[in-house]
């Protein structure tokens, strides 16, 4: 199995996003810079990773997703390859057209850094299979622009396909947007493309994958990843 970490200037999870594949996965994982024109060649699975790509500036994710290395990256989602966008990464993918909607301003207009319940919506993509349909996992979540939203066929679309893959959740497993940390339409926090083999969401499941340092609601993630390209 091999993984490409990309890297943007102003990124700033791409090492736990590597650690996490190669510690969990196993996978011989690479960081590529985003200048790069091509992946490395077998590449597996492409994670774009949080942080800040370009300061932010114009809106997040917009000009990375203009990047060299992203004709590659949608080339490779468009053969069938895995793609993970986590926090920055799911502005990018959005931004890039990979995935459809947007990512605005926490309703709250504050940064927003904690942990969170999210409700596993489906247990049978590449994925979450290591996870049961309707399982709550507690993540983290540091960002500001968090806030999912679309047009109205586009929100219909999602849910009618089945392609919401996370949402943010109560303790008792239901949804209330008003207890959510940025808003989000839904409580949606994070999606699927058509094909479901491009994955993007605002929580970090890389920061938790070790019992050493804390929960390990992560893992699931990154297990099934493995699953699924061992079985592939």
């Amino acid at each position: 199995m091999k993984a490409a970490v990309i890297l943007f200037p102003g990124s700033n999870r791409e090492r736990d996003a590597a650690r996490a594949l190669t510690l969990v996965t196993g996978a011989q994982t690479q960081i590529v810079w985003h200048a790069e024109h091509e992946l490395p060649a077998g590449t597996d699975i492409v994670v774009l990773p949080g942080g800040f790509s370009y300061g932010d500036y114009l809106r997040c994710g917009a000009i990375a997703a203009r990047a060299n290395i992203m004709n590659a990256v949608r080339a490779h989602a468009e053969r069938g390859g895995l793609v993970l966008g986590i926090c920055n990464g799911f502005q990018i993918l959005c931004e890039a057209g990979l995935l459809p909607g947007v990512l605005v301003r926490n309703a709250q207009l504050r940064f927003v850094c904690r942990e969170v319940l999210l409700r596993v919506e489906r247990a049978d993509t590449d994925f979450t299979r290591a996870y049961r349909k309707n399982d709550l996992i507690r993540i983290p979540v540091a960002h500001g622009e968090g806030n999912y939203t679309a047009d109205e066929s586009t929100i219909s679309a999602l849910e009618h396909e089945g392609r919401v893959a996370f949402r943010y959740a109560r303790a008792d497993g239901q949804i209330d947007v008003a207890d959510g940390p940025n808003g989000s339409i839904n409580g949606i926090a994070g999606i699927y493309s058509e094909k479901f083999n491009v994955l993007g969401m605002m929580p970090h499941p890389e920061n938790y994958i070790e019992a050493a340092i804390g929960p390990t609601d992560g893992r699931g993630l990154f297990e099934s990843l493995a699953g699924a390209l061992k079985a592939a």
